[in-house]
């Protein structure tokens, strides 16, 4: 009996051994599958993050990164396209910033640009790389403003608004771009009717190169706006050694006075300005001027007043006719919250006589060598800029200014008065005038040096807060 069982046992067993034999074939090819499926992800994401590396250490711009992080977003999952969209600068909106080509709809298409796009296809293209989208609106609005991925798979109701004429989305993955605070856009990929739809397993993927993405545009910011700063700073520099050109370079040489001068500017250009120039055989114009505000902006509105004065001085013994007509062209170009304040003298080499007209700025100070008193001389006028021509012309008058050997006339901007201490205190016009009182028999220079130095003795390390623009003029 067990000698005519024995070979059936032995069959079972072997057709036993062979179906689980069978059945861990299967098993480890199912495996070896899955192995190669995530080594060729884990592959195509190096590859994207490799391609991510390579893009910073080249000068790539900003629209190759954008279509780099898309197409190879698309390649890894084998999307059939997908789109990036970028906060404005206002921070108010998405703009679309790359759309691959073919790529399933990303948004609502509305319904008179379906029809108008069956006779113009140009029409459908148009709208969908220039529509900007407001925070909520679409998926991608929607993904931007919740901050959350959206997946969108199979038969969703959200996929039925993405259609256009000849397509329709099937799948479709969006996420946020952020980066710390920084929400910076979104971006998508989809496949139409023609393509699988996206996994679970894709989606985490996704996530991931989201993730990858929003650092690496984040980084292409930063580094942009440091390239940007580099780029101004040259031209700040640039403008700055334009500026040196524009203001004096020496002392002029004027019979019977000692003059000197100087301007610190407190940021790279400067929006004070003085000058010297030649009247006529007989006379030396000497002029201050102090543009409302600081920086560049001050500086263009200061070269358009030097070129002005320069034009209208010459040949022009009276300084209030030379603001006058100073005034008159400058008005229609300055902005209504912008000023010059300005003080201009003309010398009488063959009389020594002085005539100040100052339109709205510092009282210039005389000092006497007499008594070591310290005046100020505080003639009425306007401002340049402020009106047209009638108040002005009628406010703005010459006075006479009499000086005796050694006396000192000192015209400045109220960066001097109003500099600043490491405790916000000001240097103010006592201190001013000691420094004047304490200098004035080293000559019109030493003035000029003594003044800058307590200055600098004052404000220490504190940065300039504002121009500081001095002359002197001393009198043999």
């Amino acid at each position: 009996m067990l000698s005519t069982l024995l070979p059936l046992i032995l069959g079972f067993i072997s057709i036993a051994f062979y179906c689980v034999n069978q059945k861990q074939r299967k098993q480890i090819k199912a495996l070896k599958i899955a192995r190669e499926k995530i080594q060729l992800e884990e592959t195509r994401v190096f590859d994207f993050l490799h391609g991510m590396g390579e893009a910073f250490t080249e000068d790539i711009r900003v629209g190759d990164l954008h279509r780099l992080i898309v197409e190879g977003a698309a390649r890894i999952l084998d999307a059939h396209g997908g789109g990036l969209y970028l906060v404005n600068k206002a921070g108010t909106a998405l703009m679309p910033a790359f759309i691959s080509k073919d790529c399933p709809p990303l948004i609502e298409i509305p319904k008179s640009v379906l029809q108008q796009a069956d006779s113009m296809p140009l029409a459908l293209q148009s709208y969908v790389r220039l529509h900007s989208l407001e925070p909520g609106e679409g998926l991608i609005g929607t993904a931007w403003r919740d901050r959350e991925p959206l997946f969108l798979s199979g038969d969703d109701a959200r996929l039925e608004n993405l259609r256009e004429t000849s397509q329709i989305t099937t799948s479709a993955m969006f996420c946020p771009l952020v980066f710390g605070p920084q929400n910076l856009g979104v971006i998508a990929v989809a496949n139409g009717s023609m393509g699988s739809p996206f996994s679970a397993s894709d989606f985490a993927v996704f996530k991931a190169i989201s993730e990858q993405s929003a650092f690496a545009l984040y980084n292409a910011f930063v580094y942009s706006e440091a390239s940007e700063k580099r780029r101004l700073d040259v031209d700040l520099l640039v403008a700055q050694d334009i500026q040196r050109i524009l203001l004096p370079s020496s002392s002029p040489d004027i019979e019977g006075f000692q003059v000197s001068g100087i301007n610190i500017p407190a940021k790279q250009v400067s929006g004070d300005y003085f000058d010297y120039i030649k009247v006529d055989q007989d006379h030396y114009g000497i002029a201050i001027a102090d543009v409302s505000g600081k920086g560049v902006p001050a500086s263009l509105i200061m070269a358009m007043c030097r070129s002005v004065l320069r034009s209208k001085a010459v040949g022009n013994i009276s300084g209030a006719e030379v603001l006058r007509q100073v005034n008159r062209q400058l008005y229609p170009d300055i902005k209504e919250d912008m000023f010059i304040s300005m003080a201009y003298l003309v010398l009488d080499i063959k009389t020594e006589a002085i005539t100040l007209c100052r339109a709205g700025h510092d009282a210039p100070l005389l000092y006497s060598a007499k008594d070591k008193s310290v005046t100020k001389i505080n003639p009425p006028g306007m401002a340049v800029g402020i009106d047209s021509g009638d108040v002005f012309d009628r406010v703005t008058r010459d006075f006479s200014v009499k000086m005796e050997q050694d006396d000192c006339l000192i015209l400045y901007t109220d960066g001097v008065t109003e500099a600043l201490d490491g405790k916000g205190f000001e240097f103010g016009m006592k201190e001013m005038i000691l420094s004047i009182q304490a200098s004035a028999c080293d000559g019109a220079a030493g003035v000029v040096k003594r003044l800058t130095d307590d200055l600098r003795d004052f404000i220490g390390t504190t940065p300039q807060n504002d121009d500081i623009t001095l002359i002197v003029i001393r009198k043999k």
